[in-house]
């Protein structure tokens, strides 16, 4: 299939998408300021995780449904596949390295799908709390 828009026109689409501050992060941490959880956004860790408990030692991620290839939501653009397969594979496996990576330097990390939190903020708010009532418990 043919792409309806000018190289042009789907560079400036392109662009336009958000990388922070998204619609489901945002959702996210709402939920968590409202429960009373205070977080940092601004960090320097590997894979710059989207919201950050630095006490806990808890990183979380808001992985988009396209970007990370949900199992449930990816859709394979009908145009420059080629393109398209390497670079959400480049993104799964950098996703793999970067939770290592993180849990070798003693950080708890937990990834949230986009669509899990527009469904139910309120429930990966829980698992958010309940991580970090665990880390609490064991010191850090």
């Amino acid at each position: 299939m043919v792409d309806v828009l000018t190289k042009e026109q789907r560079s400036r689409c392109m662009s336009a998408i958000r990388g922070k501050d998204t619609k489901p992060e945002i959702l996210l941490r709402k939920a968590l300021w409202h429960k009373g959880y205070r977080y940092r956004l601004k960090n320097r860790l590997p894979g710059r995780p989207d919201i950050v408990f630095p006490t806990e030692r808890v990183a979380v991620f808001v992985d988009g449904c396209f970007w990370h290839g949900c199992p449930e939501h990816y859709q394979k653009p009908a145009t420059n596949a080629s393109f398209w397969r390497g670079k959400i594979q480049k993104n799964t496996q950098r996703d793999k390295e970067v939770n290592a990576l993180l849990k070798s330097k003693g950080w708890k990390v937990l990834r949230f799908w986009e669509h899990a939190i527009r469904d139910n903020p309120e429930a990966c708010a829980r698992q958010v709390i309940r991580a970090l009532k665990a880390r609490r418990v064991q010191g850090g």
